[in-house]
């Protein structure tokens, strides 16, 4: 019955009077359902006629390469209907290209080797410059594929990192959450803005919406050009340095998502002669990278400290006090681990309670079975009647489903007081950063009953934790400007001083065994004599980056720069990630931007750009009105770069809590999750 209704609406699609023949691909493997899909392609309200559009599956896994599923040639009005048969496999990724103007007698980018389709019809390459998009899957197939500009830059930002000279291709879970993205965007079925892009936290109270539409107008600046001229000037800018030119519009939007802070008030003017889409920015931005805020049901995030993912690309999230929107009404500890999904949206069950959870600081990792960790540092509003020394000396455990897998007091023991950063390796076992005792917990095998705790002379007030490919850890000391790394086995190897460090806070390892250090510079954290209070202090009258805010990097012998890097936007660092490229991303605790260093991947940089230097602007990084006071960064397996609001840009003693995650959409290379050692 199920494959009698698909046929029954291709049927009643085909009915539909439009100007141009339907090419349905042949007969398709088993498991496939008929199916039918209309559409219209257009420019803002503007019908774009003939148009070839062309419908794919991406490509599978690691140099996968797409495949045509159906064809058609749009009418004068812009309609088109495409007769396929559709997969069922939830996690297939479909995509819409569609050709516009002389020259677009196809639209696929390479749906094989030879260039032809799995069927035998001829796969064409676009001879002209307008070429725009639309995510099919990831949110339903709507009545009626709108495919524009917007849907287009939704695409290209969503898809960057799956968007090669082939077309769409890469491995799950990666691609298909990417696809999902696309529609926080754009809406397909409208082709307007996305529910979530036009609401709060989003909407109104950033400039991302501006931004999106300013993007989308760049875009229509060559959907509109008659002479050729503006093509090829979007062409030229959108070019990255070292870089193949890009062939269309969609690859331009791809590049300038992968280097937002290339040509921008160039590209800023050209969009200014194609106002189609409003509201739009009045200025130039710093760079073009696309910030969404997710707050979950807009009642739980109250001081996000980090994230850590699952293997399904699901965020974990810590989170510092119970959700008060009040500044001013006092709020107790944390008593729930966030979970969203790879979209933004609460997870089944999530938040999820219980396990002696409380005032959950930075300490969050998920080990190789899937189970998560949080670290209970008793954080608490002043003012808050609970006495937080109790319940600062565990951790809690989760299984993959949310239950909670620790007592109603947590795991305590092994010197556990005042824990924040935490780590797990590939052998299972789990890290623990104690700020209150300065020492180290290790759980071998995640096994509770076998922890023990590790002194660590050297380090006053450890907090950033993380394993390298060799499954060492390396332990930031805030309170003694000082990293030490230990072995496996908890034996401690090296202490390593100077460099730079100042106050450090997180750390994050590369690839190939090297140690990032964000170097904050005037922080302390709030643990054994220090406070809350004191940290807010440290922050009186930032007016510009602070004294010492840099980053340090220490080779896997010890060695390090004679200085530190300071470059790229780096105000006042708290978070450290590397990327699937080994380039490193930084977040501020004030200024509201983020700054990318190239990393030890020099191809992965533009030309002359090296190790430590600068990719996001040198004076400002990547900004964002989204941003608020930054600690967590991680990267997600589609590339997205997901920041925590940890407190708000003026904070109040009571509750300074912030109440959102910030992700760049497709800013950086994936990483797979969940990240248990460097590589």
């Amino acid at each position: 019955m199920r494959r009698r209704r698909g046929v029954l609406l291709t049927a009643a699609l085909l009915a539909l009077p439009v100007a141009g023949p339907s090419r349905a691909a042949p007969a398709l493997p088993a498991g496939w359902e008929a199916q039918g899909q209309c559409g219209v392609v257009r420019s803002g309200e503007v019908p774009l006629g003939g148009a070839e559009v062309t419908l794919y599956q991406a490509g599978r896994g690691e140099g996968g390469r797409p495949r045509v599923l159906a064809r058609a040639r749009g009418g004068a009005d812009g309609r088109f209907v495409l007769d396929y048969r559709r997969p069922r496999d939830p996690q297939t990724v479909l995509y819409v290209l569609a050709g516009v103007g002389p020259g677009a007698g196809g639209v696929g980018a390479g749906a094989s080797g030879d260039r032809r389709t799995p069927d035998g019809a001829g796969g064409r390459e676009a001879d002209g410059p307008v070429v725009l998009a639309a995510v099919l899957s990831g949110a339903g197939a709507p009545p009626e594929l709108v495919v524009n500009e917007r849907t287009t830059v939704a695409a290209a930002y969503a898809l960057a990192r799956f968007t090669g000279p082939d077309g769409v291709a890469g491995p799950s879970p990666g691609l298909p959450n990417a696809a999902a993205v696309a529609h926080n965007l754009a809406d397909t079925g409208t082709g307007g803005v996305a529910a979530l892009l036009a609401a709060p936290p989003n909407g109104g109270l950033t400039s991302t919406l501006a931004e999106f539409n300013t993007l989308a107008n760049l875009l229509a600046s060559c959907v509109d050009d008659t002479t050729g001229d503006s093509c090829d000037r979007l062409l030229d800018l959108a070019r990255r340095p070292g870089r193949e030119r890009p062939r269309d519009t969609l690859r331009a939007a791809v590049d300038i998502a992968r280097d937002p802070g290339h040509d921008v008030a160039a590209l800023f003017a050209l969009a200014g002669t194609a106002e189609r889409y409003r509201p739009a920015l009045s200025a130039a931005p710093d760079a073009w990278t696309v910030a969404l805020r997710y707050d979950g049901d807009g009642h739980e995030l109250d001081g996000p400290g980090n994230l850590a993912f699952d293997a399904d690309g699901n965020a974990w999230v810590s989170n510092n006090y119970r959700y008060g929107p009040d500044p001013g009404v006092p709020v107790c500890g944390g008593d729930a681990v966030l979970r969203f999904t790879p979209d933004g949206r609460d997870a089944p069950g999530a938040p999820y309670r219980g396990g002696g959870l409380y005032g959950a600081g930075f300490g969050v990792t998920v080990d190789a079975r899937g189970t998560a960790w949080v670290a209970n540092f008793g954080f608490q509003g002043m003012g808050c009647p609970v006495d937080p020394k109790p319940l600062e000396r565990s951790v809690s455990q989760f299984a993959p489903d949310g239950t909670p897998l620790s007592p109603p007091g947590g795991w305590r023991g092994a010197g556990i007081v005042q824990p924040q950063g935490m780590a797990a390796d590939r052998a299972g076992t789990v890290w623990v950063a104690n700020c209150g005792t300065d020492g180290v917990a290790r759980i071998p095998d995640g096994d509770p009953a076998r922890a023990r705790e590790i002194a660590t002379p050297g380090l006053h007030k450890p907090f950033g934790a993380a394993v390298d490919p060799a499954g060492r850890l390396w332990v930031t000391g805030n309170g003694s400007d000082s990293v030490q790394v230990l072995a496996p086995d908890g034996t401690v190897e090296r202490t390593v001083t100077g460099a730079g460090l100042r106050r450090p806070l997180a750390v994050a390892t590369d690839s190939r065994g090297n140690a990032w250090v964000g170097n904050s510079g005037i922080l302390p954290v709030p643990c054994g004599d220090s406070t809350a209070a004191d940290l807010a202090a440290a922050l009186a009258g930032e007016d510009g980056p602070r004294p010492g805010a840099s980053v340090t990097m220490i080779g896997p012998d010890g060695s390090t720069p004679a200085e530190p890097f300071t470059g790229g936007g780096l105000f006042l660092p708290w978070g450290v990630a590397v990327d699937g490229d080994d380039t490193v991303w930084v977040a501020n605790f004030g200024g509201h931007r983020v700054a990318r260093l190239c990393g030890v991947d020099l191809s992965a940089c533009p030309p002359g750009v090296r190790t430590g230097e600068p990719i996001s602007p040198p004076g400002t990084g990547y900004t964002s009105d989204g941003l608020e006071r930054n600690t967590g960064v991680q990267i997600d397996p589609s590339g997205n770069v997901w920041l925590a609001n940890n407190w708000r840009t003026v904070p109040v003693p009571a509750n300074p809590g912030g109440h959102e995650l910030v992700v760049l959409v497709g800013a950086a290379a994936p990483v797979a999750a969940p990240r248990l050692g460097g590589g």
